[in-house]
C-alpha cells in the first residue's frame, strides 16, 4: 500500500510540475490541491480493497495460493467434462448396440456385492484367518499382514462365489488392528467377522482344516462344510512348522496346497524355491479352485513366478512315462 501511495504521489507531482500547455509550472495552490485530491482517492481505493479482502489477507494476496486455486478449478472442470463425455460415449454405444448389457451404477454394484457377501455368511464356504500369533511380529511385519488382509478382502468381494471370512484371535486394542485401520480404508465397515476368540474354540474341531506348507497331505477338494484356516503369520525369519505344530496341539486336520503335484521347480539365478505364500495368495488359490475346480488354473493365479515354481507340462509328463512302457518285454504267446 505504501508503494502505491508513493507511485500516486509521483504521478501527482508530475501533474503538478507540468502545466496544461506542456510548459513547466512551479506548482501553485491549485496544483497542490489537485495533488492532495489524487492522494486521497488512492487512499480511499486502498481502504475499500482492504475491506473486501478476507481476514487472512496474507493467504488471499499470495499469488501462489491463487495459482493453486486456479489449477484446482481447472482440474475439477476437466473431470466434469470427462465424465460428461464418458456418459455421452456410453449413450452412443448403447444406441449402436441395443442388445448389450447396460452398465450398472456404482451404488447398484456395491449393493450386489453386499448381498453376495451376506449370502455367503449363511450358505458359502468359510475361511478363518488365525491372528493369534501376531504378538511375536514386528511392526513392519504387522503392516505387511494388514496389507495382505486388505488384498484378501478385495479378492473376496470380486469373486462370483465369495467365502465368508472370519478373523479370529483378533483384539481390537492390538497393534495389528491399529495398522488395519491406518492402512485399509473403510476397514471398520468390512463385511466379515472379527473376534478375539481362538478358531479352535469358535468352530467344531472336526470341521477345521488348517492349511500349512508343512503338512504331508495335499488338499484335494474345497467344500462348503469345511472351515479352512490360514495362519496369519508374516515371519521374515521363516520359523519352521509354527502353524503345523499349533494344529497338532489341538488335534486338527492339516493340509497343504497341491503345489508339488501340479508344479515343478524352475531354474533361476538365486536358486530360490518356496511354498510359503501370503494369506491373500492362499485365498486366491482356494477361491479360484472353488469356482473352476481346476488346480492348475488356481495355482497359476496364486503362486507368483518369484516363488520359483511353474506348472507341469502335461506333454513332458506323458513323455516321462513312455520308457516304462517301451522297456517292457513283449509277451510271447
Amino acid at each position: 500500500m505504501d508503494c502505491k501511495l508513493e507511485e500516486s504521489a509521483q504521478k501527482a507531482e508530475s501533474l503538478g510540475v507540468q502545466g496544461p500547455d506542456g510548459s513547466q509550472d512551479d506548482g501553485g495552490e491549485d496544483g497542490l490541491s489537485e495533488i492532495f485530491q489524487l492522494l486521497q482517492m488512492d487512499v480511499e481505493y486502498e481502504h475499500r480493497e482492504e475491506e473486501a479482502r478476507p481476514a487472512n489477507s496474507a493467504a488471499w494476496g499470495s499469488k501462489n495460493v491463487q495459482r493453486k486455486q486456479r489449477h484446482w478449478e481447472r482440474i475439477v472442470s476437466s473431470k466434469k467434462s470427462k465424465r460428461k463425455q464418458e456418459k455421452e460415449r456410453r449413450k452412443v454405444k448403447r444406441a449402436e448396440h441395443p442388445g448389450t448389457c447396460p452398465q450398472h451404477s456404482k451404488r447398484f454394484l456395491k449393493a450386489l456385492t453386499k448381498e453376495k457377501l451376506l449370502e455367503a455368511k449363511h450358505s458359502g464356504p468359510r475361511l478363518c484367518v488365525d491372528l493369534s500369533m501376531t504378538q511375536h511380529m514386528s511392526k513392519k511385519e504387522l503392516s505387511r499382514l494388514s496389507a495382505q488382509i486388505r488384498r484378501l478382502y478385495g479378492s473376496n468381494k470380486k469373486a462370483s462365489r465369495p467365502f465368508w471370512i472370519c478373523l479370529t484371535g483378533f483384539s481390537t486394542d492390538s497393534l495389528l488392528y491399529e495398522e488395519c485401520l491406518r492402512m485399509n480404508d473403510g476397514f471398520s465397515a468390512y463385511l466379515l467377522d472379527v473376534t478375539e476368540e481362538d478358531c479352535f474354540s469358535l468352530f467344531p474341531l472336526e470341521s477345521l482344516v488348517y492349511l500349512t506348507p508343512d503338512s504331508e497331505r495335499a488338499l484335494e477338494e474345497v467344500d462348503q462344510n469345511t472351515v479352512y484356516v490360514i495362519g496369519g503369520l508374516v515371519d521374515e525369519s521363516i520359523q519352521k512348522k509354527v502353524t503345523f505344530q499349533k494344529a497338532r496341539e489341538h488335534s486338527v486336520k492339516t493340509a497343504r496346497l497341491p503345489i508339488q503335484e501340479y508344479m515343478v521347480r524352475r531354474q533361476n539365478e538365486k536358486n530360490y524355491h518356496s511354498e510359503i505364500l501370503a494369506i491373500n495368495q492362499v485365498f486366491d488359490i482356494l477361491s479360484t479352485y472353488f469356482e473352476t475346480h481346476s488346480w492348475p488354473e488356481a495355482l497359476k493365479k496364486g503362486v507368483s513366478p518369484g516363488k520359483g515354481y511353474i506348472l507341469r507340462n502335461p506333454v513332458d509328463d506323458r513323455q516321462c512315462e513312455i520308457p516304462d512302457v517301451v522297456g517292457k518285454a513283449p509277451k510271447v504267446s
